[in-house]
């Protein structure tokens, strides 16, 4: 849907970033940011000489456009995808959340010009969406600190007014409109990042009502998700390919951390270590002791030229592909000519017992708080369509007419 913008973000390098969004701020914030920014302006102006001495544009991208120039060239540029999963990390030092406010704001940025393009006038009001929980671990604390980042991105673009709204609850809001009486809802919203529920009490003749505290039930959520769907996929369907699942020369099993640390891009430490000069050399180590040498040298592929995103997109089109058919096939040629992995719909289902697990525990959750049964399960997000997920949920409340948005 082109109404809609994939949260990604692709720039040339990241030390234009900052560069990036100081040129799109008003006064005072512009004043500000220079001041805050300093040195990290400073490191962009030396990045942004080196880009026109190559005859790099400069600028970022988003959405579709972010991930078809990495998918281009994985080795080159800064690319991320779903930032608001870092959020709410702990243990994030002053300069990554910076950073990461940064990301937000180019984000933001985009969004406004688009969207005051199209009205022909100024947005300073905004509303945000937001899981209920950021992060599984220290849940207040990494709350605290998701909305003082997206807060203080929204306020540097220039919106003045800056609302918080449940995910679930934006998207329930939306389903109401197709009701005709009063309904007990279960939305269950399967984002990026995030999976929420919210039991909500709707109906046509509340749509107008300003206050709808009453009506909200219950709120529930776990940091299990979309990209969940696709990295365990990944790591199932694809990384036996890359030598998960193998042997030592010893006999041993081969040891599975670096495979998950390949996959691992909602996970800023283990993507640091698995690209680290240290773990490529454990590789080059774990390729001699292998029984199959060559095979973990596709793992060391992975590491060189920056596959991460691109091996976890591919399972992500997988997924997609398998809403529809019952068998797929990921094409893995950047790593080795004519490799391939096939995957079907119980590769799928298998590789997420676990992810499913979780969304039915916050599912029931909702209803324990609620202490009341939905009506009806509305489930919006990504990965709603897929079969899997559909399937599994009419397990959980087979007696529930399921709805897909």
């Amino acid at each position: 849907d082109e109404s809609y913008i994939a949260s990604n973000l692709y720039a040339p390098s990241r030390d234009v970033i900052a560069n990036w969004l100081s040129q799109q701020l008003a006064s005072p914030q512009h004043a500000n940011y220079l001041a805050e920014r300093k040195m990290q302006l400073q490191k962009g102006q030396a990045a942004l000489r080196e880009l026109k001495y190559d005859g790099i544009s400069s600028e970022l991208l988003f959405g579709k456009a972010a991930l078809a120039q990495y998918l281009e060239d994985p080795e080159e540029g800064y690319y991320i995808k779903s930032p608001k999963s870092f959020l709410g990390a702990s243990g994030l030092a002053p300069a990554q959340i910076q950073f990461f406010e940064d990301i937000v704001a180019c984000m933001m940025s985009n969004v406004k010009n688009l969207t005051e393009q199209a009205l022909q006038k100024e947005v300073t009001q905004t509303v945000i969406g937001r899981p209920i929980n950021f992060q599984g671990l220290h849940g207040e604390e990494s709350n605290r600190q998701a909305i003082s980042v997206l807060t203080n991105a929204a306020k540097r673009v220039g919106f003045k007014d800056v609302e918080f709204q449940y995910e679930p609850v934006a998207a329930g809001f939306e389903f109401e409109a197709s009701l005709t009486k009063e309904t007990r809802v279960l939305v269950v919203d399967i984002g990026g990042g995030t999976s929420d529920c919210s039991m909500l009490l709707m109906s046509p003749n509340f749509t107008n009502n300003d206050n709808r505290n009453d009506h909200l039930l219950a709120h529930t959520g776990v940091r299990v998700a979309g990209n969940d769907f696709d990295i365990q996929l990944a790591l199932q369907g694809i990384m036996p390919s890359l030598g998960m699942n193998s042997l030592l020369k010893t006999g041993k099993p081969m040891p599975t951390s670096s495979f998950y640390q390949a996959l691992a891009i909602n996970n800023i430490n283990e993507q640091t270590e698995f690209y680290s000069a240290q773990n490529r050399r454990d590789l080059i180590q774990l390729s001699r002791d292998a029984k199959e040498t060559s095979i973990i040298e596709r793992l060391i592929t992975v590491h060189d030229h920056k596959l991460s995103y691109q091996l976890v997109n591919a399972a992500e089109q997988a997924k997609i592909a398998l809403t529809e058919e019952t068998q797929q096939t990921i094409d893995l040629s950047d790593i080795n000519d004519e490799l391939s992995a096939e995957v079907t719909r119980d590769t799928l289902r298998s590789a997420n017992k676990r992810t499913l697990e979780s969304i039915a525990n916050i599912m029931q959750l909702a209803v324990q708080q609620a202490q009341c049964q939905p009506e009806v399960i509305f489930v919006t997000g990504g990965t709603a369509k897929s079969p899997v997920l559909s399937e599994f949920l009419q397990q959980q409340m087979p007696n529930t007419p399921i709805v897909v948005g």
